[in-house]
């Protein structure tokens, strides 16, 4: 576990004023700089000691055939694996002809700081050699959200009571070697050497290397240049081989003397240009970069942040460390989406090879719906992703004998990853979750030009799988049979309750689109009968409810398996996966992850209030929470059916799970999906916030222990601002027309003539009281207001 005592508690940033090499690795990630296609894992500047080395570009990948003891018609051939690019990092530094390594010598203070205000990570420490020979050192560095393929770092070393000679290297370097891999299935497959080596040279300050993976084929080019200043004595150096650039600068220091030295890193990659293409490409982006400058690049930084934050923060009073958490959870996500530009969003971004870098339905489900309200070009850019994979996901569902797309589980490319069919293949649910992200964005931007030239035919592709997959039963109902829903602990069922309503709202999404561009939709030879026939299915749709225990079935009679033995599995037997045969878990009622209780989230209006509160009891019984995704739904329907502690109890292990390390493997990246998740807990569940009849509806309430809640919200042009407290809700059109939106099913008009104000509703008014629900033995939340005395008074 990372330990607290560490990270300082503050609101704009986060801060470790000690260094435990113990948790090196938890800490490069969760200090990890990214733009969405250049990430740099927060290694020491000096590159050892480390946990995991990482530079990471988006979808550059090395492929790894997939073994089979029996292998099977359709069964995907090879895997595809994030890879390690070249380094550029690295600033060694020799004091008096000794390296600075944090384990020899005299470490005085050690202190990094992660800015979410400026996207700036700094570096302050002070250390003695061996020979007690004292230096200064501050490093900053950035990856530009507006220089898509820069990185950079300012690097000063100052002597400190003496005279000293230092030797500064600063290096590019490629094929690192790595630590070696677990038996854990949700780490990365680590691939030695994996770049061939294609170009390498240097002249003056700046170096260049270029590489090409062995069977990806992927070419990649990596350059860097520098800029400093410091004492006349200064002399450079530079040197090139195929798996190494370096620039060697040597200075004497008197006390108090500084050499600053700015590094400028940029990156190129692709499947079809040439190498001197990229090798130009990535001296132009230094050449920008130069004219820059240091202080360029950090002022336009800073601009960036400065427009998300008006439009996108969100204010928690009376919890400063789930204040802070939000914000580092936002930073995150924008951070693995800003500049992706149609490539994946990998389910830990480009923080770590976690899940070997692939794509889920986590980015569709949990991701793009925050980008959706606070940055949505980049949601457009993600679908259009998606979009670019559609000839992929035709073939994927010819093979598989049905018409449409069927869009893989796991990816980087676009074709699937999953040598495991039945949590691969069969969770189908993937096509509808990608059609509901299309439809979302529809909603929220009203943007025409995307939606004829991206979502229709992304929708039109998953309608038709659907249609092809189910049948009509005897009773005239729609049935989707042998697939896996969000529970991955219930596999190949029949009428997974979420796949079921999510693939309605894809088929009637669909009609819908289709009937608002006739000419369109006829390119893809969609016509009258066709959109009626998806009407039909989305009507027949079978939906089953469980009479005898008064809630719906998560799946054709799981209601009716024997339930899992909690009180006999230890705490230490969690994640069941790593501990059971699928085949125990999938024939039980055991849930891994919220399933039905998404579908009461995603489909809200297939259920009545005393639906979801029975169904919530019921479910919250048996799911155990061995995935990251489960916390934030559950807290999103705890806080709809009137669970507000619980709700906030879900809350911080949603916000906290990288924090804390929650899950113990912060270390092979971040869990971008959660901590999207610690959005959506707060504006999908305390303010009970809505997608309804093209506009916005708001139900907040808030639980003992938070005092203010405040968001900002892009929809459809406008931006508007919410804020409710025990006592009253606001609501403010910062910018943008009047819209019109709804609170507690009421609804108002809202301009920027000034702020409409209602009285905050108690639970208790529109929700019958109900106990507390029972979690599996050993599962339940940590409880919030149980460690937060203080802030119980007076709330």
């Amino acid at each position: 576990m990372i330990n607290h005592w560490c990270y300082e508690i503050e609101p704009w940033c986060l801060r470790e004023t000690e260094l435990d090499l113990d948790v090196l690795a938890q800490s490069e990630s969760v200090f990890t700089l990214s733009n969405g296609h250049i990430g740099w894992r927060a290694n020491l500047d000096e590159g050892d000691p480390h946990g995991i080395p990482g530079s990471y570009l988006n979808g550059v990948h090395e492929l790894r055939p997939l073994p089979y003891a029996e292998a099977g018609y359709g069964y995907p051939q090879d895997d595809q694996v994030m890879i390690n690019v070249t380094n550029g990092k690295v600033i060694r530094l020799l004091v008096d002809d000794e390296p600075f390594d944090l384990r020899y010598g005299e470490l005085h203070s050690h202190e990094r700081t992660l800015d979410f205000r400026t996207g700036l990570l700094r570096r302050d420490l002070e250390w003695s050699s061996p020979s007690h020979q004292r230096v200064r050192v501050t490093s900053t560095r950035m990856v530009s959200m507006v220089q898509r393929s820069v990185a950079a770092i300012r690097y000063e070393v100052e002597a400190v009571g003496q005279p000293v000679h230092i030797v500064v290297q600063s290096e590019l370097v490629a094929n690192e070697p790595l630590p070696t891999s677990s038996d854990d299935p949700r780490e990365s497959w680590v691939l030695e050497a994996p770049w061939q080596a294609e170009l390498h040279d240097h002249e003056g300050a700046r170096c260049a290397l270029v590489h090409r993976t062995t069977l990806s084929q992927l070419m990649v080019a990596a350059a860097m240049d520098h800029v400093f200043e410091g004492p006349p004595s200064v002399n450079l150096a530079s040197e090139s081989r195929d798996n190494l650039g370096r620039v060697t600068i040597t200075v004497a220091l008197e006390p108090g003397e500084r050499l600053v030295l700015d590094k400028f890193v940029t990156y190129g990659w692709s499947s079809e240009r040439t190498r001197d293409a990229l090798r130009d490409q990535v001296d132009a982006a230094l050449s920008s970069a130069l004219v820059k400058g240091w202080d360029g690049l950090v002022a336009e930084q800073r601009e960036f942040f400065d427009d998300f934050w008006a439009r996108a923060d969100v204010e928690v009073d009376g919890d400063p460390e789930i204040q802070q958490a939000v914000r580092f959870s936002l930073f995150h996500v924008l951070q693995a989406g800003a500049r992706a530009e149609r490539r994946g969003i990998g389910a830990k971004g480009l923080t770590g090879t976690g899940y070997d870098g692939h794509t889920f339905w986590d980015t569709e489900t949990f991701v793009l719906p925050v980008l959706t309200y606070s940055a949505p070009s980049t949601v457009a850019d993600a679908l259009a992703w998606r979009h670019s994979t559609l000839a992929i996901a035709e073939e994927r569902a010819r093979v598989l004998g049905f018409a449409g797309a069927a869009f893989p589980w796991r990816t980087i490319t676009g074709a699937e990853c999953s040598g495991y069919w039945p949590a691969g293949t069969a969770a189908f649910h993937v096509n509808a979750d990608v059609a509901d992200a299309v439809i979302r964005y529809l909603n929220a931007t009203d943007d025409r030009s995307f939606e004829s030239n991206f979502g229709l035919e992304i929708l039109v592709s998953t309608a038709r799988l659907w249609t092809s997959l189910g049948h009509y039963d005897r009773q005239g109902g729609f049935c989707i049979d042998g697939v896996t829903g969000p529970d991955e602990y219930s596999a190949i069922a029949d009428n997974n309750l979420y796949t079921n309503l999510m693939a309605q709202c894809n088929l009637t999404g669909a009609a819908d689109v289709a009937e608002r561009n006739p000419e369109r939709a006829h390119e893809f030879g969609v016509d009258e009968d066709e959109i009626a026939a998806w009407r039909h299915v989305a009507d027949a749709m079978v939906v089953r409810f469980d009479e005898e225990h008064g809630v719906h079935e998560q799946a054709e009679r799981f209601t009716s398996h024997q339930r899992w033995d909690f009180a006999a599995t230890t705490a230490e037997q969690y994640p069941l996966l790593l501990h059971f045969p699928y085949f125990d878990l999938y024939r039980k009622q055991v849930v891994k992850q919220a399933d039905l209780v998404l579908a009461m989230y995603r489909c809200g209006d297939s259920f009545s209030a005393e639906e979801k509160a029975a169904n919530f009891a019921y479910y919250e019984a048996l799911t155990v929470r061995d995935s990251s995704l489960s916390a934030c739904i559950q807290s999103v329907v705890a806080a709809e059916v009137g669970q507000l502690d619980l709700a906030y109890d879900y809350l911080a292990e949603a916000a906290l799970i990288d924090l804390g390390d929650l899950q113990h493997n912060t270390r092979d990246g971040l869990h971008i999906a959660s901590l999207a998740g610690t959005w959506i807990a707060l504006v999908g569940g305390l303010a009970c916030m809505r997608e309804r009849s093209g506009s916005l509806a708001f139900a907040p309430r808030l639980p003992n222990g938070i005092t203010r809640l405040a968001f900002g919200i892009v929809f459809r042009g406008r931006r508007l601002r919410v804020e409710t407290t025990p006592r009253a809700t606001t609501y403010s059109l910062t910018a943008g027309a009047p819209l019109e939106l709804f609170h507690f099913g009421e609804p108002f008009s809202l301009s920027e003539g000034g702020p409409v104000v209602f009285e905050t509703r108690p639970v208790e008014e529109s929700l019958p009281t109900m106990p507390r629900p029972t979690q599996p033995f050993g599962r339940a939340p940590a409880r919030r207001l149980a460690t937060k005395p203080d802030q119980l008074e007076g709330t």
